[in-house]
């Protein structure tokens, strides 16, 4: 059998230990989502580093009380011409203060850290990817746009249209969330071809107040209304789709019946008619006691995105560049949405989950495996200059 031909991108040489010094100020870097400022000075942190890289950094304001969106495009040969977006975000869950909690460490091949999972370790990896192949004068093989947001943790509500618009104007889009664990256990793990459709949903109950000692029996409780429809919300979860409650608020004073409780309530399905049904079923819950008020308002959806030709056709690319670095790379459609729903759902060729390979995000025990770092960063850098 002949050998196959060089492929310079796959050998480039990238160190663990380079990455890794160079991920840990990102982590460090606390940007909880709704700290606008905190993600803001992410933002000039990432920003920085693409400028040095050479690329024409631009910065995009925020706006509904979000941090704002850096852009960064590298100059090539085609000019303007349709190329790789590269998507990512650069807010997480953790709010200011977590590294006292979970410090960047690391300990058996594991390195933690707030956000180092979803998804700064995979956005690292990408531009590490871009740094290298500039460093051998390995050209990529569109012209690459890097765009980092700020509300993806929150259903992307204030970028998505930016998202779309970008994404228009190229021809594959490439997003560094967490890898797919292999079953394997090897160090490339599988990647994302598809999401689950996600709606969001706030609810408020309005009950009637009264002093919780001297007149409880005249007031109304919109808490324990709220708790009802917590159980009923939960309890319509099925294979077709499943419903979560993940934030409550109610009352002020733990002497006075509360007259307001809010929540926030997501369901998934893997069907956009599953998804539909979903959002009737909420639309319509009411109140189970008639002097209490229940509202319930759709917020963010993310639509389902389903493989199609070109999204496999990509991944086959990308099945090849891993076989070269001797893995395998499965895929597969994955709950937990991203922003490359709204790419792919265009039906722009979108491949998914490129970024590290790890556990425990959103939790406090969030890491990434340091074995996957060099694998991942080739992969990347294969993608960058052959799709």
């Amino acid at each position: 059998m002949d050998a196959m031909p060089p492929f310079p991108a796959l050998d480039l040489p990238f160190e663990t230990e380079t990455i890794i010094n160079r991920l840990r100020p990102w982590v460090e870097c606390e940007s909880p989502t709704y700290d606008a400022a905190a993600v803001n000075r992410m933002m000039d942190l990432a920003g920085r580093d693409l400028a040095m890289m050479g690329a024409r950094v631009e910065w995009i304001p925020g706006r509904m009380g979000f941090g704002g969106c850096v852009r960064a495009r590298f100059p090539h040969t085609a000019g303007d011409e349709p190329g790789i977006l590269v998507l990512a975000h650069l807010d997480t869950v953790h709010p200011v203060g977590t590294l006292s909690a979970l410090p960047f460490r690391r300990e058996d091949g594991r390195c933690y850290g707030p956000g180092i999972c979803d998804m700064k370790g995979g956005t690292l990896l990408a531009v590490e990817a871009l740094r290298e192949l500039a460093r051998a004068g390995i050209a990529t093989s569109r012209p690459v746009t890097v765009l980092l947001t700020p509300d993806e943790e929150v259903g992307t509500p204030s970028t998505r249209d930016l998202i779309e618009a970008e994404a228009a104007r190229h021809a594959v889009v490439l997003v560094p969330e967490p890898g797919r664990p292999d079953e394997s256990g090897n160090a490339m793990g599988g990647v994302v071809t598809g999401r689950y459709a996600i709606a969001r949903f706030n609810l408020r109950t309005t009950g009637r107040p009264s002093h919780a000692g001297a007149k409880l029996s005249d007031g109304r409780s919109a808490i324990r209304e709220m708790c009802r429809q917590i159980l009923a919300i939960e309890g319509m979860t099925t294979d077709a789709a499943t419903y979560s409650v993940g934030v409550i608020h109610g009352g002020q004073w733990v002497n006075c019946v509360a007259t307001h409780c809010d929540a926030e309530a997501l369901s998934m399905a893997k069907r956009q008619s599953d998804l539909d049904h979903a959002v009737e079923r909420m639309l319509a819950l009411t109140s189970s006691a008639s002097d209490v008020a229940l509202e319930v308002q759709r917020s963010v959806t993310r639509p389902v995105w389903e493989p199609d030709a070109a999204v496999m056709a990509l991944h086959a690319q990308a099945k090849t560049l891993a076989r070269r670095l001797g893995y395998d790379l499965p895929h597969e459609s994955a709950g937990g949405g991203s922003d490359g729903n709204f790419t792919g759902a265009m039906g722009i060729p979108t491949l998914d989950g490129l970024g590290v390979l790890g556990a425990g995000y959103h939790t406090l025990g969030e890491y990434i495996r340091e074995d996957c770092l060099v694998p991942r960063a080739k992969l990347l850098a294969g993608l960058l200059a052959s799709v």
